[in-house]
């Protein structure tokens, strides 16, 4: 056996011992689910609590609005009583005195009405003067009302006669108290019936007997009824007093009589009501248990759900966030290619709602409408299986306004949580601010050539003016050695010579003032400006202008107004202005398209500059204009037309419109053009006159 128990195994080892660190994180776990679960019952408990608190302060407020309300009801009777059983006693009272009744049968009916009213104390019959004639006491009480005090001048009868007088009616008077030998008194109100004959007959009423006789008993039984004034003043009172612990329910009504008013005041005593006053209460109690108890299975679950709901909206608007804040455009679409996801960047992108967006259409707004047809297709390859390329793809897309832009374009496919693909998802990029910024070096790069190629075109044209002076030089004098040669008295063919040569000397010199003008122009050295005369620069180029248009079978047209002042300009430049737009507008016409009336109109006429301002002293303009009747200019050209190195001619430079244009500016002057009528172009400049 010894052997046996040796060869038992060995027990399991025990479980390591936690930690100190984890032993107390337990222990604090522990007492937090704790904690929670009796925060939990005690908020439960204070809610039941409170909620058959309600309940009970709900059925006991129900009960004391149903004891108000029937002592409402209980006070509008007794008025309704009281106002019928005071027009029953004026009828009693008129019944007193018959029509041809005699005085001393009054007096006996006027007793027997005073056993049957003992709200009465007396009545009186008293003439139109309102003097006592025949008066009788109430037999249930001592005589309260004196003799004495009964006559003419009492105020009370007085006024409820004047008012019944005057209404034809019964009235009452304000009640006064009359005092009682032996201490107290009785609150006393007169009634006064006035009669066809002109007399009155006198009723007065003790309050307090009227209360007694006209009011129910079962009214003042367990409550206190009295007549009040109108500011509460209490005048009598008759029924029960107050109980200690009894709560008092108060109701009061008007009694409107012809010459004078009451309040009628029944105050109510009732104990507290009950700690459960009806089955609703017990019922509703019940319901409450009922409902904790459901709270109570319903708790973990509910705390489970709202951790994951909380979690989740937590995700959703860290997603949202992040879709909202990106400048890139995103769009989803599902396999039918509708939309079904847009991003508030792609909406600002596109200019439409995401409501326009997501509308039931394959075709999506922001398609150009030249291009809807090839997108459509491209869509349809794409659906097809078609991958587009992972570096994007450019595209065109339309705003809401109509204005085109270019976009980037990268698309993936949309794959949901089971591996199955939805649709496609696209993000946008707007490339229209990095085409203009491509579009702007462009132009800055084309700048600095035309920059580049002016500086050269500036060096070639000092290079020329420094070589070709000593030529032209030359020739002027060999032309001038020539005419001195053949001598002033020439005749016949040796005139025709001498002309000649007389006209190659002045083109030499002309040639030479046009290159050191250039040449100034260039450097931009002051030029001494003179006065000159409008038609002298015209004639100065008119010989050059012939010329050409014998060649080209132009006609010419000169208008120039009468006594013109003269204009102070360079000569040489204005000069050249004048021959470039000359020779422009004549090559305008040369083309096989035109085949009609070939007219150059060189006209100068007053005018002022468009863009120049005008001196306070009046400064006067000169306009030359230079029309044609080409083929007109077209906007593509226009916008161009006096950029520097622009032209539309195989053999032009580009550069004649452009320097035109600067030596007008220099002048203070302005160079436009505009369309001729019925075809061709006019060219205008201003330049100002002298004086």
């Amino acid at each position: 056996m010894a052997d046996e128990a040796l060869d038992l195994p060995a027990p399991p080892p025990p479980p390591p011992e936690p930690s100190r660190q984890r032993r107390v994180w337990i222990a604090f776990a522990r007492l937090r689910s704790l904690w929670q679960r009796w925060f939990l019952w005690l908020l439960l408990a204070v809610l039941v609590l409170a909620l058959l608190v309600t309940v009970v302060w709900l059925a006991g407020r129900h009960e004391v609005e149903q004891v108000q309300a029937a002592l409402e009801r209980d006070t509008a009777d007794a008025v309704v009583d009281l106002r019928s059983g005071l027009q029953r006693n004026a009828q009693s009272l008129r019944a007193t005195l018959a029509p041809g009744m005699e005085r001393t049968h009054w007096a006996d009916r006027a007793a027997a009405q005073l056993r049957e009213h003992r709200e009465w104390l007396r009545l009186e019959w008293r003439d139109a003067e309102l003097r006592p004639i025949e008066a009788v006491n109430t037999p249930y009480r001592m005589r309260i009302l004196e003799e004495s005090n009964r006559g003419p001048a009492q105020s009370d009868v007085t006024l409820a006669c004047t008012t019944a007088r005057k209404a034809g009616a019964p009235a009452y008077s304000p009640s006064h108290y009359v005092p009682v030998a032996g201490g107290g008194g009785v609150e006393v109100m007169e009634l006064c019936l006035p009669m066809d004959s002109g007399d009155y007959l006198v009723a007065s009423y003790s309050l307090r007997d009227t209360l007694v006789e006209l009011v129910g008993p079962t009214l003042t039984r367990g409550q206190e009824v009295a007549f009040t004034e109108a500011d509460g003043t209490r005048l009598v009172a008759l029924g029960t007093s107050r109980r200690i612990g009894t709560r008092v329910f108060t109701s009061q009504q008007r009694i409107d009589l012809p010459g004078a008013s009451l309040m009628l005041r029944v105050d109510g005593w009732r104990a507290a009501p009950d700690l459960f006053p009806n089955m609703l209460t017990a019922l509703v109690t019940a319901i409450s248990i009922a409902l904790v108890s459901v709270l109570i299975l319903l708790a973990r679950d509910t705390r489970r759900r709202l951790r994951a709901e909380r979690d989740l909206a937590d995700a959703l608007a860290f997603r949202k966030a992040m879709e909202d804040s990106v400048v890139t455009g995103l769009r989803a679409r599902d396999l039918q290619g509708r939309i079904t996801y847009v991003n508030p960047a792609f909406c600002e992108m596109v200019g439409f709602t995401p409501e326009e967006l997501m509308a039931d259409s394959v075709e999506a707004p922001y398609w150009p409408t030249e291009l809807a047809h090839e997108y459509h297709l491209r869509q349809t390859r794409r659906f097809a299986g078609g991958l587009p390329p992972r570096e994007g793809f450019e595209s065109v897309f339309m705003r809401k306004d109509g204005t085109r832009f270019p976009v980037l374009i990268f698309e993936a496919p949309l794959i949901n949580a089971h591996k199955v693909q939805t649709g496609w998802m696209s993000a946008f990029i707007d490339v229209s601010e990095q085409r203009r910024v491509e579009e702007l070096s462009r132009a800055s790069q084309e700048r600095l050539q035309a920059s580049a190629r002016l500086a050269t075109v500036g060096e070639m044209a000092s290079l020329l003016s420094h070589e070709l002076t000593q030529p032209l030089a030359a020739i002027a004098s060999y032309a001038t050695g020539s005419l001195n040669l053949l001598g002033p008295e020439v005749k016949g063919e040796q005139a025709e010579v001498a002309m000649a040569v007389k006209r190659i000397a002045e083109q030499a010199d002309r040639a030479g003032q046009v290159i050191r003008s250039v040449h100034d122009f260039v450097r931009r050295r002051d030029r001494m400006r003179e006065a000159v005369a409008p038609q002298a620069l015209i004639d100065a180029v008119l010989p050059l202008v012939r010329l050409q248009a014998r060649k080209l079978d132009v006609a010419i047209e000169i208008v120039c107004e009468e006594r013109l002042p003269a204009v102070v300009c360079d000569r040489t430049l204005v000069e050249q202005v004048l021959l470039n737009l000359a020779r422009n507008a004549m090559q305008a016409m040369d083309s096989p398209d035109n085949t009609g009336n070939r007219l150059l109109r060189l006209r100068v006429a007053r005018a002022l500059p468009v863009g120049a301002t005008v001196p306070a002293d009046g400064r006067r303009w000169l306009e030359f204009s230079v029309a044609d009747l080409g083929c007109g200019i077209s906007d593509e050209v226009a916008a161009r037309l006096f950029t520097p190195f622009f032209t539309t001619r195989a053999d032009g430079m580009g550069l004649g419109l452009s320097l035109c244009r600067t030596v007008v500016e220099q002048h203070g002057g302005a160079l436009m053009f505009e369309p001729n009528r019925p075809r061709g172009t006019v060219f205008r400049f201003t330049l100002p006159a002298a004086g």
